[in-house]
């Protein structure tokens, strides 16, 4: 379902520059949702452009966030141990969540050492507990990245998985992956207040161009077709990202 409201695309000069304007918007997100709700609930994804950003919570919003109110989710893992180097949640722990102060039970890993199907269906009705309802849950904001073919999460260009339409999270399996992978589909990830896309480097120029620019080309990946139904998301994307936008305006809308 696609939605009527506009994205914005920011554009920074490095990595450096995006992650901090990303982590002031994330404060800005989690002190209002705390204020209004009195908790935040967010999701992650992995990846290397994500890592300064983490660097970031744990030093200067160490003590200007108030993680105790904050739960996090991930929007995928791989099927790897969480000791091991491949695994999403070791980064997120090992540069922020273990220095601050969030309550382990705010900590919601996707257990990727356990059988993926079994461990979809467990992380699925985790979240839904732990947002009370067996409806679709909304999270107050999602962050994700993309890869040089357009991936988003772990949901793959023509992918059986950017089908589903009742799962919320589902394993996915290909002889092109390292390792299998667990997810979030597109009902929840397209269910959330606020997306934020992290984006950096010039070999993903290409795809985010064509997401941005080109409508008729846009669903041929899946970060393209992530348009949340009743909330907005923002682009940060650095100056080799955007190198082949022909608009490099900060904030600069897009249909």
């Amino acid at each position: 379902m696609e939605t009527s409201l506009s994205g914005s695309v920011l554009v920074f000069p490095d990595i450096d520059s995006l992650s901090r304007a990303a982590a002031a918007l994330f404060k800005e997100f989690a002190d209002t949702s705390i204020d209004t709700k009195g908790s935040c609930r967010a999701a992650v994804s992995g990846g290397s452009t994500p890592k300064k950003l983490f660097s970031l919570f744990a030093t200067e919003y160490g003590k200007n966030i108030a993680w105790k109110n904050v739960n996090i989710f991930w929007a995928d893992e791989r099927c790897v141990p969480k000791e091991d180097d491949e695994s999403n949640y070791k980064h997120a722990d090992m540069l922020w969540l273990s220095e601050v102060n969030i309550p382990k039970t705010n900590i919601y890993r996707i257990q990727g050492e356990e059988d993926p199907e079994k461990e979809a269906q467990r992380y699925e009705q985790g979240m839904k507990k732990a947002f009370g309802t067996q409806d679709i849950p909304s999270f107050d904001l999602i962050m994700l990245g993309m890869g040089e073919d357009g991936h988003t999460a772990s949901l793959f260009p023509e992918s059986g998985a950017l089908d589903e339409e009742s799962r919320l999270v589902i394993p996915v399996y290909g002889e092109k992956l390292k390792h299998n992978r667990i997810t979030m589909t597109l009902p929840i990830l397209n269910n959330a207040s606020h997306i934020m896309f992290l984006v950096s480097g010039r070999s993903k120029a290409r795809v985010l161009s064509e997401i941005i620019e080109h409508p008729d080309k846009r669903r041929r990946y899946p970060a393209g077709i992530i348009r949340p139904v009743h909330g907005d998301i923002r682009w940060f994307v650095d100056n080799e990202a955007a190198s082949l936008l022909t608009n490099k305006t900060v904030a600069n809308n897009y249909e």
